[in-house]
Parts: C-alpha cells; structure tokens; sequence
C-alpha cells in the first residue's frame, strides 16, 4: 500500500480546504494529537466521514468489532501495552499476516512496531476510536485482572483485604465490569452462576446480551466484593438481598441498586444502574405526542383525583411519573412522594422512603402523609388493596394522587383496580385518568437509512389508517453495536376519564366497551402510536410490533 497522507486524502475529496488542514496542523502540533482526531475536534470533518474516507480511497477494510469473534490465541500475539499505546485490536491471522483493527490505519509507527513485535506481516483494518477503546479494555485491563484475579484468590472465605483494597484484582476486575456496563449504555449487569461457570450479562436497549464467561473460581469473591460494596451481610447465602451502593465513571454519578438471589448453582446478581448525571427528563422530553401531552398536562392540572401510569417493569413509568411531580412541583403546592425506593432526589418534594424493616409500608406511610396537608400525593407504586383503597379515598378528599400499576393496557387498569377489592363506583368516581406506556427501541441516527414497508407491515398500516410517513431501518454500525438501534424511547395510551366513562365503569363496561367508546374521543392504542412514531422515523414497525404485541 502506497503510503498516503492523512491530509492529502481528505483535500483529494473534497471534505477540506487546505487552510482548515493548516490550522488543524497547527493545533496538532500544540496537542500531539492524531491529525484525524484534531480535524474532528475542529468540526471539519465527522468520524463517520474519515472512515470513509480511507476506506474507499485507500481500500481500508471498516471493521465492527462487535461482528467480530475475537480469538484468544490471536488476542494473545499483540501485548496489551502495544495495543493500548496505538489503540489496535488483533483481529485474524492468516499464514504469515495478521489482520489489525486499528483507530489510525495510516499510523505506520504503529504497523512497524507490531510488524517487529509479532513476526507477522500487518494488514490494517479501522474501526471506530470509541469502539476499540471499549474492547481494548475489555479484552486486555480485564484479561490482566482475572489472571491476577485467579492466581491470588484465596480458596476459602475471601478476606478483608481481597474485598476492600482497591489494588486488588477483584475490586479491579468489578470496577472494570461495572465501567464497561456504563459505557455500553447498559441498564442492568447480571452476574449468573452455572454449574461449571460464572456468567456476566448486560441489558441493553432492553435487550439482554453476554459479555463475558469468566472462570467458576470467581463466583464466591466476586459475589462477596459486590456484597461488601452494596452493604449486605456476605455471610448470607440462603435468602435474597437488596442493597445499593454509588459509583463515578468518567465524572458520571451512577447510582447501583443491587439484588442478590440464592439459585441452583449460587447467588445470581442483578445490578440496576441509573446514571444521575443526565438527571431527570421533563413532559416535553418523553417522546409524548403533541395530543398526549396535552392530555397529560391536563390530568395534572386537576386539584383532585387519580392519575395511574401502567406497564411492566422498565417501562419508563417512573420517568413519567417523576416529570409530572416536577411540573406540579411549585412554591404554592406541597407535594409528597412515598417510594421504594426513591431513585431521584428532587428539589422541593417531600419524599419518604418506604422500609419495611421498620414497619413503615406504603399503606402506613400514605396515612401519615395524608395528615400532612398534601395537595399532591405520589405513591411509588400500587402493591395491595389496602394502598390502593387509602389512594382511592385521598383522590376522592381533595388530592390529586399519582402512582403506577403493573397492567398490560389503560383499559385493563380498570379492570385491575375491581380485582384488588375497589368497588366499582368508587374507581368511576376517583380515577382521572390512565397511561399505560412501553420502550421501544430508537433507530441509530448513524446508521439509519430509508426504508419501504413490507406487504404485511403495508396492510398492518393500512388497517390503522397509518399512511404517509418516513420509514427508517438501521443498517448496524459500529455506534449502535450492529443492531441498528440506539437508545430507547416510550410509546403511548392514554384514557382520559370523561363523565360518559365514568358511567361506564359505574356500570361494569368490558373492556371492550370501553375501548369502542373511547375510540370516539381520539383513544389510540398503544400499537398506533408506535406505528404513528415509526411513521415518523423514530423507530421501525418491526420493533413496535414486538413491544407492542406481545
């Protein structure tokens, strides 16, 4: 391969002025920063862009890592400081050349050095910079702590100084798992343990995906580090624990709420991480429709009654839930929250954590609260009939009540309150209003492309009057890990209750009486206003169809 100038090429394209390769230059000399990395700082050209750039002009192959299945012989042939120095990632050998992911494919310092270092004949490959940043330290600072981890680890009770010196590799090892959850934007870090091996797992977008099969030996002092982080007793090994602890990772405050379980084969671990730093979203925020959020607002306007979010867990209903507290939450309004457990502290909201330990259910506290003069009341979520009952009154004695529920649909929170003992006159009386939410997942604005629905996504369209629309497919990048989504946001049903419902649910109505009634007043389900979204480009039918019907 001739050996070409970064500079030359990108002017050779068209995509810089040989003054902005000038000043870049300049700028590089006082920063001792990539030349590529500079022009993208500047703003004059994208990652995506360089790519391209080398790929196309110079025949580069663009690699994605997360397509790639890494060889550990392979992985072994570049040592860690090599591949942390210039940021390259072995990928495949071949005879006597060894294909190289690299951040700078015309870094040919990097090449000779690798050339030297390992007897073979290097072949460049780029990838994105973040990308191979993440699987560098996946592969090589987490390799060097599971060996260290492995070799130093004591075979009975792990001791103090295994669990709490931050040198040592089993506190280096949970770190570095925890850092890389982070940075993949992952929700929950599961820790499973097999019979013969000790699995980690992240979701992310909703999705759960393995990361990583680490050695049965790790399974007791990892769960005894994560124990010890999260304040529970490590000595208990036969009942569930709950505990949390907080973490920074690249200046980002990530709070962690851990949950351990005694199964077959051990303690199973599940840690939920909520990222602080972004703090929470507001009504115009949530990806509601212009009419829903409307209706929302004027749910939240009431001086009385019961306002419900519905959906499975991790369906985004505390975020929901959190924005409409911030939108009553004025000098004028006392409002006061009862939470387990509460999860964002907020500027002035009274809140109050529910422990059991002491006594203070939700029940328990709802009635004290209910002496301290609320005009807002926001309980964290409906568990029982008696919480529900003491909400029903409070919504019926001059509050307005918000809280969530765990049903499939809003029609069916109707349904599910008469189940739980309310008396049916009393839910018509009470209930304001319901939103029954879902996550689907965003299509990668890096990867995203047009896209023509299929016959049967056409007559699914066409069944809901969806018609018109700018429909998007992500083709899968190094961004958004080959899945060609990134990110994730809610769809929507709301039920607005109005005198005619009410005399519905008085009545006993099915659900299927209500919902043909309510269709009159615009109420869509939530498969419309997924479909409306994807009309949109937000997301995809295909995605919609999955969350939405299932």
């Amino acid at each position: 391969m001739a050996r070409k100038r970064l500079g030359d090429l990108l002017i050779e394209s068209g995509l810089i002025h040989q003054e902005q390769l000038d000043e870049a230059v300049k700028r590089q000399k006082g920063t001792k920063d990539r030349l590529g990395d500079v022009l993208i700082q500047c703003g004059y050209i994208t990652e995506k862009q360089l790519i391209e750039v080398l790929e196309f002009q110079l025949g580069i192959p663009h690699v994605l890592l997360a397509r790639e299945k890494l060889d550990p012989s392979v992985l072994a042939l570049v040592p860690d400081t090599l591949a942390m120095k210039y940021l390259v990632l072995p990928l495949r050998k071949d005879r006597n050349k060894l294909l190289v992911a690299m951040a700078d494919p015309l870094d040919y310092y990097a090449i000779d050095d690798l050339r030297m270092s390992t007897g073979f004949q290097i072949e460049p490959a780029i990838a994105a910079k973040e990308e191979l940043r993440l699987y560098i330290e996946r592969v090589y600072g987490m390799k060097g702590s599971l060996q260290q981890a492995q070799l130093t680890t004591s075979p009975e009770i792990p001791t103090d100084l295994e669990l709490e010196d931050k040198d040592s590799p089993v506190v280096r090892l949970v770190n570095q798992l925890l850092n890389q959850a982070v940075k993949m934007r992952a929700s929950d870090l599961h820790f499973d343990p097999m019979q013969t091996e000790f699995l980690v797992r992240m979701r992310i977008d909703g999705m759960m995906r393995q990361e990583q099969i680490l050695p049965k030996q790790m399974q007791q002092i990892m769960t005894s580090r994560i124990k010890v982080m999260a304040n529970m007793n490590i000595a208990e090994h036969r009942l569930p624990q709950d505990g949390r602890f907080r973490i920074q990772v690249d200046k980002r405050e990530i709070d962690v709420r851990v949950s351990v379980l005694p199964t077959l084969y051990g303690e199973k671990i599940v840690l939920r991480l909520l990222d602080l730093t972004f703090g929470l979203k507001k009504i115009h925020n949530l990806g509601f429709m212009e009419s829903h959020m409307t209706i929302y607002r004027r749910m939240l306007s009431s001086s009385t009654g019961l306002v419900l979010i519905t959906g499975p867990t991790g369906s985004g209903k505390t975020s929901t839930l959190y924005a409409g507290l911030i939108e009553r939450s004025t000098p004028d309004v006392n409002v006061i929250t009862i939470e387990d457990p509460i999860e964002y502290q907020l500027t002035g909201v009274n809140q109050v954590a529910v422990n059991t330990g002491t006594g203070l259910t939700f029940a328990r506290g709802l009635r004290a609260i209910l002496r301290q003069d609320p005009d807002v009341v926001m309980i964290g979520e409906i568990r029982d009939a008696e919480t529900a009952e003491i909400a029903v009154r409070a919504a019926l004695t001059g509050h307005l009540v918000l809280s969530t529920l765990h049903t499939n649909s809003a029609l069916a929170t109707i349904a599910r309150l008469m189940d739980i003992g309310i008396e049916p006159y009393l839910v018509a009386s009470s209930l304001t209003g319901v939103i029954a939410q879902r996550l689907v997942r965003r299509v990668c604005e890096e990867c995203k492309a047009p896209s023509v629905p299929t016959d049967l996504e056409q007559e699914l369209l066409s069944n809901f009057n969806v018609h018109d629309g700018h429909f998007v497919r992500g083709n899968g990048c190094a961004a958004c890990g080959k899945t060609g989504y990134q990110g994730r946001m809610a769809i929507h049903e709301m039920l607005e209750v109005n005198g005619a419902i009410r005399g519905l649910i008085a009545h006993e109505a099915d659900e299927e009486q209500l919902r043909e009634y309510a269709k009159q007043y615009g109420f869509h389900t939530l498969l419309v206003d997924g479909l409306e979204k994807a009309a949109l480009g937000y997301t995809t039918i295909e995605e919609v169809v999955r969350v939405a019907m299932r």
